[in-house]
C-alpha cells in the first residue's frame, strides 16, 4: 500500500511510515464544553461544543508547542486527511501513547474524523505534530 498516494497533509513521511501502516501526526487537541445531542432519528442531532486546548513552548525559541493534557477526555484532530472515500481502514493508538496511559478507540474509518482520546493517570504532555495512531489497510487491501 502507498499510502503517500492517499493521504494529504503527511507531515515526514519516511518517519511516519510504518512495515504494516502509516502514523497519523496530531494538529489539535479540543476540550469538550458542553453537551452534544444525539436521538434516534437524526432531527435533533447537534454537535457537542469545543473549544481547542491551549498549547505552549517549553522554551521561547522552540519551533513547536505542547498540549499540557490532565487526566480526561479530550477530542484529536490529525494533520493527515483521507483522499478516497472508498476504502476501509483500522484506525489504532500508537503503543507510544498506550504505554504511557492514553488511547482512543480502534476505529474503522473511510474518514479522518476527531476521534476521543482519554487521557489517565497524570495526564501526558503531547508535542505538536506528535505521532499518535496508526492507519492500517485491510488485510486484502495491502498490495
Amino acid at each position: 500500500m502507498v499510502y503517500t498516494q492517499i493521504l494529504d497533509g503527511i507531515v515526514h513521511e519516511p518517519t511516519q511510515r510504518r512495515d504494516r501502516g502509516f502514523d497519523l501526526t496530531v494538529a489539535s487537541v479540543y476540550d469538550v464544553d458542553g453537551p452534544g445531542r444525539v436521538d434516534f432519528g437524526g432531527g435533533e442531532l447537534e454537535p457537542a461544543e469545543t473549544t481547542p486546548h491551549d498549547s505552549r513552548k517549553r522554551h521561547p525559541d522552540d519551533d513547536y508547542e505542547w498540549w499540557h493534557l490532565d487526566a480526561g477526555q479530550y477530542l484529536l484532530e490529525y494533520n493527515e486527511s483521507l483522499l478516497t472515500h472508498d476504502r476501509t481502514f483500522t484506525l489504532q493508538t500508537r503503543e507510544e501513547l498506550l504505554e504511557r496511559g492514553v488511547f482512543h478507540p480502534t476505529l474503522q474509518v473511510n474518514e479522518l474524523p476527531r476521534v476521543p482520546l482519554a487521557v489517565g493517570g497524570s495526564g501526558i504532555r503531547i508535542k505538536e505534530n506528535a505521532r499518535v495512531s496508526t492507519l492500517v489497510a485491510r488485510e486484502n487491501d495491502r498490495e
